[in-house]
């Protein structure tokens, strides 16, 4: 009796322990899920107009994107877009030191494909421009006929419009999705203005000066243009036509006073 109780106790902590061996190795076995990648991150919101009232002297070309609402246009390729941005931002002093042509003959579509034309539709870091330079002339967003020639002379970016030559002077943002470059010049498109550029104007020839009255030069000028011109003393002349003329008279006299006698 004892050894029949004896065995069931058995039996049954066997049969316990290999049920829950079996579970631990049907959970081992079973696939476990792979997580899913995270998302990948968003880029900054970035503000063009915060950036450029700050960054430099660019109130010129800031004004002139708000007051055409082209602002809009950059902010949404800036940040809608994957491929981004890159502006080229004259200086104030750009634009004050452009006479001619002068941007007030413009029409108001003409003056925003000036503006437009500053803008590339994608972002390029200062690297990308030595393969730019290789890819020949490069739409911009103003459109396909509005291009830009670029030119990496050993780091320094030269930007050719067909009409103006300017350069990279300073890098003011270049973090994705946005790349605003400092120029120098602004940006005049060969579509607009056609190829005829105006030459340098060369220098006004200094204004010759004469010798003032009290020179020596003038001074002897002066005395040799009057020992140039014949010189009349204040008694001879007149002596000697006062002394012909009493001469003529006696002749005269004396001829009447014979004709009176013989006649």
């Amino acid at each position: 009796m004892e050894f029949s109780m004896i065995f069931m106790i058995s039996f049954s902590v066997l049969i316990l322990c290999s049920s829950l061996a079996y579970g631990q190795v049907a959970m081992s076995t079973s696939p476990t899920p792979s997580p899913s990648p995270a998302p990948a991150p968003t880029p900054a919101y970035t503000n063009i107009k915060d950036l450029l009232s700050v960054a430099g002297p660019y109130h010129k070309f800031l004004g002139y994107l708000e007051s055409t609402k082209l602002i809009d246009t950059f902010q949404i390729q800036a940040n809608n877009t994957v491929e981004g941005i890159t502006i080229f931002v004259p200086k104030d002093s750009a634009f004050k030191a452009l006479k001619k042509p002068s941007l007030s003959n413009l029409t108001d579509d003409q003056f925003k494909s000036v503006l437009l034309y500053h803008a590339l539709p994608r972002y390029y870091a200062l690297a990308d421009f030595n393969d730019l330079s290789e890819k020949g002339p490069i739409s911009t967003l103003a459109g396909g006929q509005y291009t830009l020639q670029f030119n990496d002379e050993s780091g320094t970016v030269r930007l050719d419009s067909g009409w103006s030559k300017t350069k990279v002077t300073s890098a003011v943002h270049t973090s994705k999705p946005v790349a605003v470059y400092q120029i120098d010049k602004v940006l005049l498109p060969e579509a607009i203005f056609g190829t005829d550029i105006p030459p340098t104007p060369a220098p006004a020839p200094a204004l010759g000066i004469g010798p003032s009255a009290d020179t020596p030069s003038a001074a002897k000028s002066e005395e040799t243009g009057s020992s140039s011109k014949p010189s009349f003393s204040g008694s001879s002349s007149p002596r000697i036509m006062m002394n012909s003329g009493i001469w003529t008279q006696l002749v005269l006299a004396f001829l009447g006073g014979w004709l009176v006698l013989f006649f």
